[in-house]
């Protein structure tokens, strides 16, 4: 159980840090607590997902945690920017 639960939480950890990384560009800010939660949980997506989008080919090229650190950041830059995106062009519209 253990061993299955620290790469979440190293997922969950550096993808709130790559959403607030995000965040830091005001455009695309949505507070500390919105970067930070959608970083985390697009941290867990993208290392969720991305063994299944490259086949399992990232596996022999990126060791386990730095796997799972550089899909978490990435994954949480990612979130963080679309959603706050989306949210600035609902703001313009309304």
């Amino acid at each position: 159980m253990e061993s299955q639960l620290i790469p979440i939480i190293i997922q969950l950890i550096s993808g709130a840090v790559g959403g607030n990384i995000a965040g830091a560009a005001k455009s695309l800010s949505l507070g500390t607590a919105g970067n930070t939660v959608a970083g985390g949980i697009g941290g867990i997506l993208l290392s969720q997902l991305l063994p299944l989008l490259t086949n399992g080919s990232l596996d022999s090229t990126m060791s386990g945690a730095i796997g799972h650190i550089a899909g978490g950041g990435i994954g949480g830059i990612v979130l963080t920017a679309i959603v706050g995106l989306i949210k600035n062009a609902v703001a313009s519209k309304a």
